[in-house]
């Protein structure tokens, strides 16, 4: 593999460390691997700047898949003339938004162009819809798409050489830190289908996985571990707080203790804890378990 890659810290809502976007340079020219949120564009832009690359020079943009933090601006690059190349079930929210943004304005409410910025529609002709293996060519480089739900059911991971960009399937783990936390949001979080998609890329061997929250870690056998124990320990304490009774509120505060006991043991400094909850806000995870469990039981 000849690339360079780079990460480029968007800093989300001014946060440094909580969402990356990645440079990849090739020997024909630059890829870009997730856009981050329209809020972050600018930043973006000037990430890239300082590498001599203007967005003309983009023809190729990878998402992971389309939640906001990940491909909020996809449809600016796609309006540059840049191929998206996408899940094919995120494929049509790209080219026509409006069911997507509707969700998220439930969710997020007035707060909903402070955090994302502007949402545009990507030209049908410059969405490219992937399935399970597919490859694809880009800056003189061949990248691989795994189909991987388990956090969405349009995930993709891409495989690049012995290296992984990993969206959400690796969790959240900001450079390399000890504490590695799940964001399990509605309405698609499925733990058996996380567990899947975590053995497939076990199989694969990476020596390095790229993670969009945030960087680059290479202890990947130790770390997928981690993962696979993480996604059902809180896929079954949020089953026994539910069968005790416990009411959302109940579990988020269960949950936060658990969070914060962790993140004391892993040796984090306080000034890190808000960092990880700008990014995996726990009572949006717990909604994710609850319907989760919702779904199972009927």
């Amino acid at each position: 593999m000849t690339a360079q890659i780079h990460t480029l810290d968007l800093r989300f809502q001014g946060q440094p460390e909580a969402v990356a976007a990645f440079l990849v340079i090739g020997p024909g020219g630059p890829v870009l691997v997730e856009t981050g949120p329209g809020s972050t564009l600018e930043r973006l832009i000037a990430e890239l700047a300082r590498f001599g690359i203007q967005p003309k020079d983009v023809h190729d943009v990878l998402l992971t898949h389309i939640h906001l933090d990940h491909g909020g601006a996809a449809g600016w690059w796609a309006q540059q003339g840049a191929r998206v190349h996408v899940h094919h079930l995120g494929a049509p929210h790209l080219i026509d938004p409006s069911k997507l943004l509707m969700s998220a304005e439930r969710i997020y409410g007035e707060m909903m162009k402070p955090l994302w910025g502007e949402y545009l529609a990507s030209p049908t002709e410059r969405v490219y819809a992937l399935h399970d293996g597919d490859m694809i060519e880009a800056g003189g480089l061949v990248f691989t798409a795994f189909d991987t739900p388990g956090h969405a059911r349009h995930h993709m991971v891409y495989q690049l050489g012995p290296v992984a960009f990993t969206g959400d399937l690796a969790g959240i783990r900001l450079s390399a830190r000890a504490h590695t936390r799940l964001p399990t949001p509605p309405p698609e979080f499925d733990c058996e289908a996380w567990l899947e998609s975590l053995d497939r890329m076990r199989a694969v061997n990476f020596q390095k996985l790229y993670l969009t929250h945030f960087g680059p870690l290479e202890d990947v056998t130790e770390h997928w571990a981690n993962v696979a124990r993480l996604v059902n320990a809180y896929t079954e304490i949020a089953k026994h707080e539910i069968e005790q009774g416990a009411d959302r509120e109940a579990i988020i505060a269960r949950f936060s203790g658990d969070e914060h006991t962790r993140m004391e043991a892993s040796g984090l400094p306080e000034k890190d804890f808000g960092l990880y909850a700008s990014i995996g806000p726990i009572g949006m995870s717990v909604d994710g378990l609850l319907r989760y469990w919702k779904k199972k039981q009927g």
